[in-house]
């Protein structure tokens, strides 16, 4: 990572200074100064389409990007990455998700190992598995075929695989029915068992430790109920697999070794889709279309190893994006994706970039000098049109947004996709466009408002505009697309992490309000309470007892 703080580089200097000249240039007048302005703020990679031109920008500001993007090393730790360097420094460890969707046979040494040949073996053992649970070779206690399937993870363990079935439940197959628990809140797992056939369910356990506590206390429910409807613990073995490194621990819980599927330290939770954590989407979609989603990934990893920066989609869009959150100190980053079937992608990103850049010092542990990572968080369009959108046109916060769109549907019904892309164009134009007083008021004046009326209503019709906006496009929602949709979004947060100069692949916070959960459990479980915290926490336990004795 860079050795001084990218605040502290030449291009940032520049940037700075560009920024004080530029910051109150309109994006109407650059597109009426420039028609082929939405040419030259765009590309294709991996079946993708970026528009970037909606933000204010012009080719000096990408030019100083760029030049920062080089001063902080991006090029060079990019190929520390690709080449399985260890640059998950705090933990000692490679960074190599990109490996889990190289093709047979590509070599990627880890350590002076190919690392290749451990991957498709798990892949082939994921594949055997998937097609005798599909084909209904794999029957269960009864005899039945498998017809529902419980994912019991959290984090990246669930985020990926469930957001990956939804996103392409068109392509799953008709008897399987995914489902996903990870809330230790008990209402989450009550609310699915009774829904549920013990005798034609299995239950894929995802704990890379096999200690996590949400989903060991989940699993070990789950475990409980199907035992009170089937006793025999022989009989856990046709309806318990895990998705673990720790085959001693999995042995014990009752499913046998040949059920465990194993991945290994260098993969992130977050970063976890590709490997034996997508066993729930290999599930549901089959090898074949797995293989497309990780030959998807595997595209736009190509296209950002190999890509020059000036047309690199992932390093452009983390350029805007830092353009946005460190000049313009916009602090949140809206995710709209214009498709039903991409509804958990804003919540499947925020755990992607929160957790990865929401740091507060750099990789040699000094104090960050600059804002890292801006809250996340969207919904799909058109319901977030009906929500919040009013806040991203006429609030006093600028908000920029992501959306994403595919060009044709995976239904038949006539007329809706026509209207879902035009609302999706439109509110990027509304948003960048905006409406002056002179717009405003020949408006109000259409509409034969007096005089009086079009005063008063004057100030809540104009909207200033000027608000940027990302339009990532593709053909359909196919698991090759969704790949590299994923993988684009892996690619700008790892972009990002290098500017701010972060480790972007641990997560300590995490682990320190895990430390304090576990002690506060015993306190409220056990038969008294200590009075070692604050007295805000000390109550809130003294509360929390009092109602469990009564």
């Amino acid at each position: 990572m860079p050795a001084m703080p990218f605040t502290a580089t030449a291009a940032h200097l520049a940037l700075t200074n560009h920024f004080a000249a530029s910051r109150r240039g309109q994006m109407r007048d650059l597109f009426a100064q420039n028609p082929a302005r939405a040419q030259e703020f765009s590309l294709e990679a991996a079946g993708l389409f970026l528009d970037y031109s909606k933000n204010r920008i012009d080719s000096e500001t990408v030019r100083l990007l760029l030049a920062l993007a080089r001063e902080c090393r991006l090029e060079q730790q990019r190929d520390a990455m690709f080449a399985g360097e260890r640059i998950n420094t705090t933990e000692g460890r490679a960074v190599l998700h990109t490996a889990l969707r190289a093709p047979r046979g590509q070599c990627q040494e880890l350590d002076g190992c190919d690392i290749n040949a451990d991957i498709h073996a798990v892949l082939d053992r994921m594949h055997d598995f998937s097609n005798r649970i599909r084909d209904g070779i794999w029957l269960g206690c009864t005899g039945q075929p498998i017809t529902d399937i419980v994912n019991i993870g959290i984090g990246g363990s669930d985020l990926g695989p469930k957001m990956a079935c939804q996103a392409l439940r068109a392509h799953g197959h008709p008897r399987l029915t995914p489902h996903f628990v990870s809330n230790a809140d008990g209402h989450d797992l009550g609310a699915l068992l009774p829904r549920l056939n013990s005798a034609t369910t299995l239950f894929v356990i995802a704990s890379k430790t096999f200690t996590t506590a949400e989903t060991m206390m989940n699993a070990q429910t789950a475990r409980a109920w199907f035992l009170q409807q089937h006793p025999h613990l022989d009989e856990l073995k046709k309806h318990f697999v895990a998705v673990s490194t720790n085959a001693e621990a999995v042995q014990s819980f009752g499913i046998a070794p040949e059920n465990m599927f194993p991945f290994w330290d260098w993969v992130g939770g977050r970063y976890s889709l590709w490997s034996a954590i997508g066993l729930p989407l290999m599930l549901a979609i089959g090898f074949e279309g797995f293989t497309q989603l990780l030959a998807g990934a595997h595209a736009l990893d190509q296209h950002f190893r190999e890509a020059p920066l000036e047309r690199n989609m992932p390093a452009l869009l983390a350029l805007v994006g830092i353009w946005n959150r460190n000049y313009f100190n916009d602090a949140s980053l809206s995710i709209s994706p214009y498709h039903q079937d991409l509804k958990y992608f804003p919540a499947y990103l925020q755990q992607l970039e929160m957790e990865s850049n929401g740091k507060q010092v750099t990789c040699d542990g000094m104090p960050l000098e600059a804002a890292t990572c801006p809250i996340i968080w969207g919904d799909v369009g058109t319901n977030g049109q009906h929500a919040y959108f009013q806040l991203l046109h006429q609030g006093t916060d600028i908000i920029p947004v992501d959306f994403i769109a595919a060009l044709k549907p995976s239904h038949g019904l006539p007329g809706h996709h026509t209207a879902l892309l035009a609302n999706c164009f439109a509110q990027s134009e509304a948003l960048m466009l905006g409406k002056n007083a002179e717009e405003a008021r020949r408006e109000l004046q259409a509409e034969s408002k007096s005089a009086q009326a079009i005063e008063a209503l004057l100030p809540h019709k104009i909207f200033h505009g000027n608000r940027p906006s990302n339009t990532i496009l593709m053909d359909e929602l196919s698991p090759a697309n969704l790949g590299a949709l994923v993988a684009l979004y892996e690619h700008k947060t790892f972009v990002q992490g290098v500017i701010w100069g972060v480790n972007s692949f641990d997560q300590w916070g995490v682990e320190f309000g895990k430390v304090l959960a576990r002690q506060i459990h015993a306190e409220l479980a056990g038969a008294s309470a200590s009075k070692q915290h604050d007295s805000s926490t000390n109550g809130l336990i003294a509360r929390a007892r009092a109602a469990y004795s009564s």
